[in-house]
């Protein structure tokens, strides 16, 4: 597969919602909170670009979800992964 065959955007939204099953330490002030970040390093570079993680590079295992990113990664977890409801 050529590299300018793979839609980065995608991957990044795939990245965010996958965070959602690991989310922890949600502080209800500021809507933050943080995900485990076992990722593709480009994919999160682009997400803090973006504005929706807190900076990953560093030690910790986990970063931080600003309240968008917490937003935005539920709302692509539920439209990715769930199956829709019919009546």
């Amino acid at each position: 597969m050529k590299e300018q065959d793979i839609d980065s955007d995608r991957i990044d939204e795939a990245v965010l919602a996958l965070m959602f099953l690991t989310l922890h330490d949600l502080d209800r002030t500021s809507g933050t909170c943080r995900a485990w970040k076992p990722f593709d390093w480009d994919a999160l570079g682009r997400l803090y670009k973006r504005g929706l993680i807190q900076n990953p590079v560093g030690k910790k295992k986990s970063v931080g979800l600003t309240s968008a990113g917490r937003e935005r990664c539920e709302q692509q977890f539920r439209r990715l992964f769930c199956a829709s409801r019919k009546p």
